[in-house]
């Protein structure tokens, strides 16, 4: 008799798993995200009376650590709820893992319904027409303007696979007080002889005060380095190969910032201008900062009046579509629907405006009047970051930021030798030999 139980029982367990397991992004899934293959058959709502469109984003964060990701949270259930009632339920999912998530699925063959993706877009993704060519869309509906700088950096073989809503916008942030302490003007700031003076006269102030964050921050000027000559230009727009790796173009961007890095000090080097940020914007003790127009938001009040943003010398500036919301193809025509619906609400006047705002980032959408926008709103601090958008969308050469291009392990390994050169006496000549041999095995 125990027998005749212990059989029923494992039979009821059996049932049980199976009836449990379900597919892979319905509602009330207990497995992480990503964790299995997904289809992008269509998935039902709890109640199993409407399809579901995930959608996943990387806005997880409590209000309080980053105010801005309640604030992109808000926009998408805006969204939710202006479609409560369509044959579609759209689903927000905030995860850490994006990537991961993307990684996994394309991996099996398919790809998740929507995704505000935060990596380069897998070539196995493409290989496979696992995305949704969004360009026909844009095209119809007359959506070029919308999605701004998306539409020419973002074209692969004639299609346009993902839209970011704001644009990765880089320049300079400057503290007037400290240079005039150096006795440097807003115009030794623009050509880089100049500039490399400039920082040595900071450096020579002595006590606290010093130039700027190095490391992460000498890798971006590193690149604007580059954008100021036709010559690397040239190089910018290519992938990096051993021509490039081999080039007196490249040699000349290096040599130059890690001389001076070595001027600026070690102490101020980090692979994250993060580490570096509280310096210059709460604490007024480095002249520059190479950082985002998004840097507006953290900026001292007592210091709003003595911070001002510039381009990179040679009237350089970088913007960055880089990835964002990407879809699925092969979904149903609802879904896919509904997907091209939040594509066009994303990039629309009215949320384009709550990014500028509320995120305090620079929108995709170029129809937009930031200044007007920033006086109306009375807020020194975006009035700042308007100043700051509106310099580098200016620009004389705007280039896209070479890092999406050539890859995170080759930025990692310039800046890691340039943050090696700041320490004095290292030989810089025989530092960049050693990273064209890195550059050389990384890039096979």
């Amino acid at each position: 008799m125990k027998k005749i139980i212990a059989l029923f029982l494992a039979l009821v367990m059996a049932f049980g798993m199976v009836a449990c397991g379900g597919s892979n992004g319905s509602k009330g899934e207990t497995s992480a995200p990503g964790a299995e293959t997904q289809t992008n058959a269509p998935v039902t709502d709890a109640k199993g009376d409407a399809e579901v469109l995930e959608f996943y984003h990387g806005y997880y964060h409590e209000e309080s650590e980053w105010p801005a990701a309640k604030v992109m949270r808000d926009i998408y259930d805006e969204f939710v709820a202006a479609h409560a009632d369509g044959p579609v339920v759209f689903k927000p999912i905030a995860v850490e893992n994006r990537a991961e998530i993307v990684s996994a699925q394309v991996a099996g063959g398919s790809f998740p319904d929507m995704v505000d993706m935060d990596g380069t877009i897998p070539q196995a993704a493409l290989s496979q027409k696992l995305i949704l060519d969004l360009k026909p869309y844009i095209d119809e509906n007359g959506l070029q303007e919308a999605v701004g700088l998306n539409y020419t950096q973002n074209v692969i073989d004639g299609g346009i696979y993902t839209v970011h809503d704001q644009i990765e916008t880089r320049g300079l942030w400057v503290n007037m007080d400290v240079l005039e302490k150096a006795g440097v003007t807003a115009d030794d700031l623009k050509n880089w002889d100049s500039f490399t003076a400039a920082m040595g006269k900071v450096t020579a102030v002595g006590g606290d005060i010093y130039g700027y964050a190095a490391g992460q921050g000498s890798l971006k000027m590193m690149y604007a380095y580059l954008a100021s000559t036709e010559e690397g230009r040239a190089i910018l727009a290519t992938p990096i190969d051993t021509n490039v790796i081999d080039s007196e173009t490249f040699a000349t961007a290096f040599k130059t910032i890690a001389k001076m890095d070595q001027v600026n000090g070690s102490q101020y080097t980090t692979p994250d201008v993060g580490n570096l940020m509280a310096d210059f914007n709460q604490n007024g003790k480095a002249a520059v900062l190479s950082n985002g127009v998004w840097n507006a938001s953290g900026i001292a009040p007592e210091l709003t009046e003595k911070i001002h943003p510039v381009v990179f010398p040679g009237n350089v500036a970088m913007a960055t579509a880089g990835t964002g919301l990407s879809i699925a193809s092969g979904m149903s025509e609802e879904r896919t629907a509904l997907a091209l619906e939040f594509l066009k609400y994303m990039t629309s006047p009215e949320v384009q405006t709550k990014i500028f705002l509320g995120v305090q980032a620079n929108p995709c959408n170029t129809t937009l009047d930031l200044n007007a926008l920033a006086k109306e709103s009375g807020d020194p601090i975006v009035m700042k970051l308007a100043e700051a958008c509106s310099q580098c969308n200016g620009a004389e050469t705007v280039v896209s930021d070479v890092s999406y291009k050539w890859g995170g392990d080759v930025g990692n390994a310039i800046t890691n030798a340039l943050m090696e050169c700041a320490n004095a006496g290292t030989d810089i000549d025989a530092r960049f030999e050693q990273l064209q041999k890195e550059l050389i095995a990384l890039i096979g």
